[in-house]
């Protein structure tokens, strides 16, 4: 009989973790069961960027990683990005530049545009627009993602 679950142990914003995750199941769903609900599942196919998380300081698609892989791992979510009960440079950003419209796809893009800053921070539009290209906002708000990210880059500056 093959198994169809097993516990895995994995840091999980900074804390560790033991879950049961079936073979079958995504990230997306095994972040759920845990209570967080930043990363949604929209496509199911990698596509879009609602499903966004961090796994050992690189951003994956929930949605396509099973979760039995993050077995060890260690494990970020936008429920991470804040410190204190305050918003971070790049979260405020959205706000202020009114990024932050249906916020389906906000999370995503949050965490993306803190790995663009943290490897490019004083990025060009081009580099904005190419790193965040696997995002999609149906609410049509890039224009003001754009002056987000550039308003991030100028806050974590200063």
């Amino acid at each position: 009989m093959t198994t169809t679950h097993k516990n895995i142990s994995f840091q999980l914003n900074g804390r560790p973790v033991t879950v049961h995750a079936g073979n079958h199941q995504n990230l997306v769903e095994l972040l759920q069961g845990q209570g967080l609900y930043g990363a949604r599942e929209s496509c199911g196919q990698g596509l879009c960027g609602c499903c966004t998380v961090v796994v050992n300081g690189t951003a994956v698609s929930g949605c396509l990683t099973m979760a039995t892989l993050v077995d060890g791992a260690d494990v970020r979510t936008i429920e991470d990005a804040q410190a204190d009960g305050q918003l971070d440079a790049v979260q405020q950003a959205f706000i202020d530049a009114g990024a932050f419209q249906c916020g389906f796809c906000t999370p995503g893009f949050i965490l993306m545009t803190r790995q663009l800053l943290d490897a490019h921070p004083n990025p060009t539009e081009d580099e904005i627009r190419h790193y965040l290209a696997g995002n999609l906002c149906r609410c049509a708000a890039y224009t003001e993602i754009i002056k987000a990210v550039r308003l991030a880059a100028k806050k974590r500056k200063g």
